[in-house]
């Protein structure tokens, strides 16, 4: 696959494996791929099943040779073109993460991947050595991160503005899986079945997100975890429901909540990062808003614009402020960031990827086993371990 050295703007050529008709995270990564008009979709098998596949490709305009039956036939076959794709997009069940991210990556190819990045640790293990020893970047869909009030967050905990933090709360509470999904649901049927969304049902869905975005804001890595996983829903083979205790590197205590049997809550993504000094407090659903606690002070409410966050936080922000933007945008700013790293040879540091990853295997196996122990608090990492 020729490598391009013109750094000039331009259009990078994505393949999509997934994220055919009835796939919900395809469109969006889609939408948010042509946002900034970076990204030109080129090739892909949108489905497993030949008739949806072909469907899929015809809608989304893609010529039929282009709609390759598996992903090591659509691989093999652009990486040798001279207009072939450059990024893959992974938007599959989480069973076909790793061998399409693998096989990706040792064929010369950027990635965008879905969450959770694998089934288990050791997968992300071999992964991480790919990436290591591969001339191209990974990006994991942690698109909370691409909000810019949430990297303004960020930056503001490590300018020190809550001093010594003390207190991180997350919690991310949906309703949709409160009862028995009809027969037809799609969505909700690999979610649910152990073969291809793994060891982890709610807690690898939506737990590493608020997992990621606990770490992302406040941070710190966190080192152990005492978890509770429990189907609230009979009869179910995977958790829909987590609670967990987390103990984080550097002295902060935290709590964590993921459920996606919680009636009345649609997607509610919230977070509170306490310090000594002052508090901050951000919710998904209202992702135009953060507020800055001070101690024995009134609360501030900070709007996102792009005339105060700063070049590299503004960089992600497309409206004047007043005019709302969200979840489509801060997915789009992880598809302008791969496309800014690869025009520049410079990635942003914000932009979520291998580490994330690992980190987030961490800690869904030490949730579970944490849980199958009572809640016995359970270490991340082994002694000594460093931080990446």
């Amino acid at each position: 696959m020729p490598i391009t050295t013109n750094h000039a703007r331009r259009r990078l050529r994505l393949a999509m494996i997934g994220g055919g008709q009835g796939a919900f995270i395809g469109a969006v990564h889609r939408m948010a791929a042509r946002l900034d008009d970076r990204f030109e979709l080129v090739a892909g098998v949108f489905s497993s099943e030949r008739q949806r596949n072909r469907v899929s490709a015809a809608e989304l305009g893609i010529e039929e040779e282009r709609c390759y039956a598996d992903f090591s036939a659509l691989l093999k076959e652009e990486a040798v073109r001279e207009d072939g794709a450059e990024v893959i997009a992974i938007v599959t069940p989480n069973h076909l993460h790793f061998p399409a991210a693998l096989a990706s990556l040792q064929a010369g190819f950027h990635v965008v991947c879905e969450k959770p990045m694998t089934l288990n640790v050791e997968e992300a293990e071999q992964l991480a050595q790919a990436a290591a020893q591969s001339a191209r970047h990974f990006v994991l869909a942690h698109n909370y991160a691409g909000y810019p009030l949430v990297q303004h967050a960020r930056a503001l905990v490590q300018s020190g503005a809550l001093g010594t933090l003390r207190h991180v709360q997350v919690e991310y509470i949906q309703e949709w899986l409160s009862e028995t999904p009809e027969a037809d649901n799609r969505q909700a049927a690999w979610r649910l079945d152990p073969t291809q969304a793994g060891a982890a049902g709610c807690l690898g869905d939506i737990g590493v997100h608020a997992f990621q975005l606990a770490q992302f804001m406040s941070g710190q890595r966190v080192d152990a975890v005492s978890a509770e996983l429990i189907t609230a829903v009979p009869g179910r083979l995977l958790d829909d429901n987590v609670q967990a205790l987390l103990r984080f590197d550097g002295g902060a205590r935290g709590m964590l909540w993921a459920s996606q049997t919680a009636a009345g809550f649609e997607n509610a993504l919230s977070i509170r990062i306490i310090g000594e000094k002052a508090s901050l407090q951000w919710a998904q659903e209202s992702p135009n808003e953060l507020w800055l606690k001070p101690l024995n002070g009134p609360s501030q409410r900070l709007t996102r614009r792009d005339d105060w966050l700063g070049a590299a936080v503004g960089r992600g922000v497309r409206l004047p402020g007043g005019h709302p933007e969200g979840y489509i945008e801060a997915f789009a700013n992880l598809y302008q960031a791969l496309a800014d790293g690869e025009a520049t040879g410079k990635y942003p540091n914000w932009l979520p990827g291998i580490e994330d990853g690992m980190a987030g295997m961490r800690f869904i196996a030490a949730a579970i086993s944490s849980s199958q122990r009572a809640g016995a608090w359970t270490a991340l990492y082994p002694p000594g371990a460093s931080h990446e």
